[in-house]
């Protein structure tokens, strides 16, 4: 099994919040690291263009990571402000007649109801005035426009969100996710789908394992959700509370994506 480690680098931008700044020299050690990693230089492109960072397998699936998205002072009074402001509900799943409540509180925002693991979560078009700037700012730099947002609360430690992929119907074909994290840094993971020749077996699948901290914007493309999963799983050690706003476009009509 092959993991390529992204802890262990540091990773610094010009903290702007319209902008994503100049990749700096620790950029260049992060790439050198990356070249540890034989699966990801036996498969993987990778590139900078001044800046952020992607990562791009065959170039189908792409990930953007934007740490300093918001700078730690702005971030600082937004995480509080959402903190107290979002109405976080916990939500209960039924699996095998057994009900289990998630193990992280949720807020739903837009117009259009959603549903992932059998939990519909109704519309809600009352944004939060704080929401709908973030949302400006994410569409202003990624050039896609956002309908619909999923808001996530990590308590401690102990919350999580197990193996999936945010790949519902309604979200369309090759579905676009910006997720911005608030709060303590936690590990978010991802590991790619076995082929059929594998049958399920996810021992030897390639993985990676980025840290989101405060402030930082990952945004997922291209056929992420169809060819990996991803998780931020429970930790041993004590861990304050964590935001986690993902923006996404939803359809009305369970095949009704545009085409990209």
């Amino acid at each position: 099994m092959v993991y390529c480690w992204l802890s262990y680098v540091s990773i610094s931008f010009e903290k702007q919040l319209h902008t994503f700044g100049e990749v700096k020299t620790q950029q260049e050690l992060f790439f050198s690291f990356l070249h540890t990693c034989f699966w990801l230089w036996s498969e993987a492109g990778y590139w900078k263009n001044g800046r952020n960072i992607h990562f791009s397998t065959f170039f189908i699936f792409r990930i953007h990571l934007i740490p300093g998205f918001v700078d730690s002072e702005q971030a600082d009074w937004m995480f509080e402000q959402l903190l107290q402001d979002i109405p976080w509900g916990q939500r209960t799943h039924i699996r095998q007649e057994v009900s289990f409540e998630e193990p992280r509180l949720t807020s739903w925002y837009g117009e259009l109801p959603y549903t992932y693991s059998r939990i519909t979560m109704q519309p809600n078009p009352n944004w939060h005035p704080l929401l709908t700037m973030l949302k400006e700012r994410i569409e202003e730099l990624t050039g896609y426009t956002f309908n619909s947002l999923l808001c996530n609360l990590y308590r401690n430690e102990k919350d999580s969100v197990d193996w999936h992929s945010d790949d519902e119907p309604s979200l369309g074909k090759n579905p676009v996710i910006a997720s911005l994290s608030f709060g303590a840094t936690r590990t978010f993971e991802m590991r790619k789908k076995p082929s059929p020749e594998e049958d399920g077996d996810y021992t030897y699948v390639e993985r990676l394992r980025i840290p989101l901290d405060h402030g930082t914007l990952l945004i997922m493309e291209g056929a992420t959700q169809e060819d990996w999963q991803h998780r931020v799983p429970k930790e041993y050690h004590s861990r304050d509370e964590r935001i986690n706003l993902t923006f996404r476009i939803i359809y009305p009509e369970p095949d009704g994506a545009l085409p990209w």
